[in-house]
């Protein structure tokens, strides 16, 4: 026996059909899913599917907020005050492994981080954020903008260079939100971007966990520290950041963390009840 039902969800921009097939066979039931997007296109005047127009699409501001301020950590526009902290964060570390698929680093002395640090403070994109503990008032790691697109309204986070101290850490998460709600409430960016080394499994993980969407493959895009590089591509658009936001906010309440700052529910939990 077998019973073939479809549900059809309509939104303003795309048509999700879903199919359910419930198999039963030797009294075992088997339910097979499956998700087919059909796109809403507009047509042109010669009958041809195009991307749905946006009259009132002006572009985006170009970042230029300094400061970013959180419940635990705060972004702040790298500068001088900020290089000693860094250089002792980042000195402390104490692993090689975790500069393996970063474009700088390790330092193995101040004469090199000050080469590393002096390029940051001067780039306009990318556009450096220090990140700093609310608890110590010390910066602890850096996090970019870059690859600016305001006429379209897509944007990039990546240099995502952080020390042990903010490693798996609330602020580590809050730092990404911070970014995110400025660049899509504040700037109202269409596209938010994240990208890696294909073989970096942290990385990419992190992009999935925060809500990004992965899209793809770029082989052999790119060389750095003497070796190919794929990229591995994720974003969040318009459309899905309130549903990631919500997650976010959730999970970074204080009501979600005990005494020792653990966390009660991941936020893959609370995306998944938020859903349900």
């Amino acid at each position: 026996m077998w019973v073939y039902i479809h549900i059809i969800l309509f939104s303003l921009y795309e048509v999700v059909v879903i199919i359910f097939l419930i198999i039963r066979y030797n009294g075992i039931t088997v339910l097979y899913t499956e998700k087919a997007l059909v796109m809403n296109n507009e047509y042109n005047q010669f009958n041809q599917p195009v991307g749905h127009s946006l009259p009132h699409w002006n572009g985006c501001e170009v970042p230029t907020q300094s400061v970013l301020n959180g419940q635990y950590c705060r972004l702040e526009r790298v500068s001088a005050v900020h290089a000693d902290d860094l250089f002792e964060a980042y000195q402390l570390s104490g692993s090689e492994k975790d500069w393996t698929y970063l474009p700088a680093g390790p330092f193995k002395d101040r004469q090199a981080f000050d080469l590393h640090f002096n390029a940051i403070l001067a780039s306009v994109d990318p556009l450096h954020y220090a990140v700093v503990d609310l608890a110590t008032g010390k910066a602890i790691g850096t996090v970019a903008l870059m690859r600016i697109d305001a006429k379209n309204g897509v944007i990039e986070m990546g240099w995502v260079v952080y020390s042990r101290a903010l490693m798996r850490t609330r602020m580590a998460t809050e730092a990404q939100f911070l970014l995110m709600s400025y660049v899509m409430d504040n700037l109202h960016y269409r596209r938010y971007e994240w990208k890696c080394d294909s073989l970096n499994e942290g990385s990419r993980k992190a992009a999935l966990r925060l809500g990004f969407k992965f899209e793809g493959l770029f082989r052999n895009a790119t060389v750095y520290k003497g070796r190919t590089r794929d990229t591995a591509w994720f974003s969040i658009i318009d459309e899905e950041w309130p549903e990631v936001r919500n997650a976010l906010v959730s999970w970074l309440s204080s009501d979600n963390f005990d005494n020792q700052g653990q966390q009660r529910h991941s936020l893959n939990d609370v995306r998944n009840n938020s859903m349900a």
